[in-house]
């Protein structure tokens, strides 16, 4: 029994994971060099207190300070130019990283299952491209700030042994017992994040359904209840984020105690060793420098573990997503296209069955027909019987709990998806146009550019001519936003793209629905158009749009009730004369 959401079966190739450290190693040339800069601004942060030290000395000993000053200020500036290239390339390998991560996620998006997607929600799913991926980002300037954050400790403690092992001893504890303190707080953090990101999602999701609605939130005054829902969404989303910000304010806090802890604690031991002759003040002061120096090396240590941590929550949540499987089975690449048998039905059903995830009852029941080779055969039945559940199945977009079906003479399991939807034009029920130009619009799915002329007669069988000239641009405006197009005039879109595809089978889903935009006359001498030299198979509200249809399937409650042309079913199916009746239509 295979479900509408399974994945292409055990074949299913391993899906490309987010590994960081191959991600990091994308450009290794870069990374090289931004090590290398960083190296040599940490080198030039290191001897800066030794050159202090130099000063204090050439001071009391009534030295000249001239080299020592140019000495200083020359690993100041050299530190402060390598600093910043080593900025500006990790930013350039994380962007490069990001844009990466961005396109396999949109990529991968698109390919999955159309009820993965509904099942996952498109708020959450831009949720993964947005805030996901800027965490992800923050990872590069972590992978390198951290060791490199970590050697400069490691460094300057050895500084600080040569200059005074005791009182490196006393600053080794006290930043011990911060470190301690660190890394149980950054240790939440992880889990909060993942919250966050989870809660982010939710707020979208609502959000862009909201706005997807909004007429209709209008109509019915439904602005207090959909601002209510939201806001109990960004409650949940303040409340944890809540958390987190308690979480982040408690690091900075617990490591200026710490530092002060340390300074303290130097301080005081240092003070006892100068008044004992065990140190000069010189090495002192040095001394005093490098534990300044230390403090934002272990800032850096500990922000950087939280913002790891949240770069990790981000990743396995892009993981997640990326183990999905998508529709497309791996071996369609290997596998031969079928060539369609020219003396067979276009759609064969078999004894097939269908149940939505999560329903109780079958949504099919095992319903078997036929469509034939070329003409126009419609699909009618009440709310509900299983039409648009038909058509879906036909596409592929789900796949049948049993039963089999069979496209142009072979199954369709058979057939490699891109193959089979290369046969099928698609006319849903909104007559989708995507953020693309009309042009663009109108040659979706072709193998090959349409010229002008070919558009222009498309256009021209639709109705449509007039009002793309009075587009700005004309074929190259963008539609969707500033100008989009009325339900009429997507429609009359919607079936000029199936005019010029080159499939075999039309499916056209409710294709009436909007018939201010154009009238039943013109619906029927496109779709006489289409079924001269296709199959052409018509979900049907409106029954007289179809009365003159070479076959008519039946529907009712998820089962064939008969099937036949107009007069035979109104003569022997007592549903069909009813429903024929209850759109007042003639029967003759």
């Amino acid at each position: 029994m295979a479900d509408q959401h399974a994945g292409p079966g055990p074949a299913q190739r391993p899906p490309v994971r987010v590994r960081l450290r191959r991600e990091l190693s994308a450009e290794p040339g870069r990374l090289v060099c931004a090590l290398l800069f960083a190296l040599a601004a940490t080198a030039a942060a290191l001897a800066l207190p030794l050159l202090v030290r130099q000063i204090v000395t050439d001071f009391a000993d009534h030295r000249p300070l001239g080299t020592d000053v140019l000495l200083m200020c020359a690993a100041a500036v050299a530190g402060a130019g390598a600093q910043a290239l080593s900025g500006f390339l990790l930013a350039r390998i994380g962007e490069r990283m990001t844009y990466r991560l961005r396109t396999r996620i949109m990529e991968h998006s698109l390919r999955l299952p159309l009820g993965v997607v509904r099942a996952q929600g498109t708020g959450e799913l831009t949720a993964r491209i947005t805030s996901d991926a800027l965490l992800l980002r923050q990872v590069v300037e972590v992978a390198t700030q951290l060791p490199l954050a970590a050697l400069t400790v490691v460094a300057t403690l050895l500084v600080m042994v040569w200059i005074d092992w005791v009182l490196t001893v006393v600053t080794v504890v006290a930043l011990a017992v911060l470190t301690v303190l660190v890394l149980l707080i950054v240790r939440r953090m992880k889990a909060n994040v993942t919250g966050q990101q989870d809660a982010v999602g939710q707020i979208a999701q609502r959000f862009s359904a909201n706005l997807d609605a909004l007429t209709t939130i209008k109509a019915y005054r439904a602005e207090p209840v959909a601002a209510r829902a939201l806001a109990a969404d960004a409650e949940r989303l303040r409340a944890v984020s809540l958390d987190g910000a308690r979480l982040g304010a408690l690091i900075p806090a617990v490591l200026t105690l710490g530092n002060q802890f340390a300074m303290i604690a130097v301080i005081l031991t240092g003070g006892a060793r100068l008044a004992a002759g065990a140190i000069q003040v010189a090495a002192f002061a040095a001394f005093l420098l490098y534990l300044l120096q230390t403090v934002p090396s272990i800032s850096t240590l500990a922000t950087g573990f939280g913002r790891l941590q949240a770069g990790l929550a981000a990743r396995d949540r892009c993981n997640e997503l990326l183990a999905l499987a998508p529709e497309t089975d791996p071996q369609d690449a290997e596998r031969p296209v079928p060539v369609p048998r020219p003396d067979a039905p276009s759609v064969v059903f078999r004894a097939v069955s269908f149940t939505h995830a999560g329903a109780g009852d079958a949504a099919l029941r095992e319903i078997s027909f036929s469509t034939a080779r070329t003409g126009l055969t419609a699909v009618v039945g009440p709310s509900g019987a299983g039409k648009s559940t038909t058509l879906s199945l036909i596409d592929r977009f789900i796949r049948p709990s049993t039963g089999s079906i069979t496209v142009l003479g072979h199954d369709a399991r058979h057939w490699p998806l891109d193959a089979l939807r290369a046969r099928i034009a698609y006319v849903d029920q909104a007559f989708t146009l995507l953020e693309a130009t009309a042009r663009e619009n109108l040659q979706l799915g072709r193998t090959d550019r349409a010229d002008d002329d070919e558009l222009a007669a498309a256009l021209d069988a639709v109705g449509l001519t007039e009002d793309i000239a009075r587009l700005p641009q004309g074929l190259d405006t963008p539609l969707g936003r500033e100008s989009d197009l009325s339900g009429g005039q997507r429609q009359r879109m919607a079936l000029a793209r199936a005019l010029l595809s080159d499939a075999d089978i039309v499916l056209l889903d409710e294709p009436t629905s909007q018939l201010d935009g154009l009238n039943e006359q013109r619906f029927r001498s496109i779709v006489t158009d289409l079924a001269a030299t296709r199959a052409v198979i018509v979900v049907a509200h409106r029954l007289s749009t179809v009365q003159h249809a070479h076959h008519v399937i039946m529907m009712n409650q998820g089962t064939v009730v008969d099937a036949g042309d107009h007069p035979s079913l109104l003569e022997r199916c007592t549903p069909y004369r009813e429903l024929v009746a209850s759109q007042a239509m003639p029967v003759r």
